[in-house]
């Protein structure tokens, strides 16, 4: 990754014109697959250092799909932070920068658009907003339905299929326990093509069955998230929460259940 960055800060200074603006594209998109990972570091300096030349590299490079990319990332770094109007702010600017440049930017950029409507809804949810939040999910969703069914855009899935799994995200944020646990059953089978992102709607689906009070089911779900993809669960903030709550539930086989897979994990219990 440093290295990639390297050469497209160099490339991104060597050309000029038409060349120069692709270079800052993908140089924006390196600094995106960075914050990835750095999100998951303990260093929030650095994650606004990368997030703010991201943005800076995509609007330099006039590529809206870039744009987009660059304030999905940013308007999660923002929500995480506890920012919900700043994250409300920077999406609705974006959303705003965008509409006049869809028609004809093809099938990818509105995908991106509908990824910055759920970003818009999760936000919502997360603020307690529950009419806003799915209005938003409506809006997004006539999004992911006007796109080609095997559409899938890769840096933030947006497409048909990965609809299902945000309603179950939406639903667990606004604490809907019954929706939420509808919403898990109809989707815990979906063929999302990513691995790391199966395996984090899976954990929304443990998630949902935790605000049920199922633990025989949500120790399953965690199990089948670790299986589906063992990296993205143990880096998941809110799956090895749940572990960890688990491994001391009353209920023996629950509770062995979730030891086992704390120890797959990486969590002392």
């Amino acid at each position: 990754m440093p290295s990639l960055i390297t050469d497209a800060r160099h490339a991104s200074r060597a050309y000029e014109g038409a060349d120069r603006r692709r270079a800052l594209a993908i140089l924006a998109g390196a600094y995106n697959v960075a914050q990835f990972y750095v999100a998951y570091q303990p260093d929030a300096g650095l994650l606004w250092r990368i997030a703010e030349r991201t943005l800076m590299a995509a609007e330099e490079s006039e590529n809206p799909g870039a744009f987009a990319a660059a304030v999905w990332s940013l308007a999660q770094a923002h929500r995480d932070a506890g920012d919900f109007d700043a994250a409300e702010q920077v999406n609705r600017a974006a959303l705003d920068t965008l509409r006049p440049r869809l028609d004809g930017g093809g099938d990818d950029l509105r995908a991106l658009w509908g990824a910055l409507h759920i970003e818009a809804g999760y936000t919502a949810a997360r603020a307690g907003q529950r009419g806003v939040a799915w209005r938003w999910w409506d809006d997004a969703d006539r999004i992911a339905q006007s796109l080609p069914a095997g559409h899938y855009q890769p840096m933030t899935s947006f497409s048909r299929v990965i609809m299902g799994a945000h309603a179950v995200t939406f639903a667990v944020e606004l604490r809907q326990a019954g929706e939420s646990v509808r919403q898990a059953r109809r989707t815990v089978k979906a063929a999302i093509p990513s691995r790391p992102r199966r395996g984090r709607h899976l954990i929304e689906v443990a998630r949902a069955h935790a605000l049920a009070v199922d633990q025989a089911a949500t120790v399953a779900t965690l199990r089948d998230a670790h299986t589906a993809a063992p990296e993205t669960i143990r880096f998941n903030g809110y799956a090895r929460r749940l572990v960890a709550d688990l491994a001391a539930a009353t209920d023996r086989p629950v509770r062995r259940d979730a030891r086992e897979l704390a120890d797959r994990i990486g969590i002392l219990v």
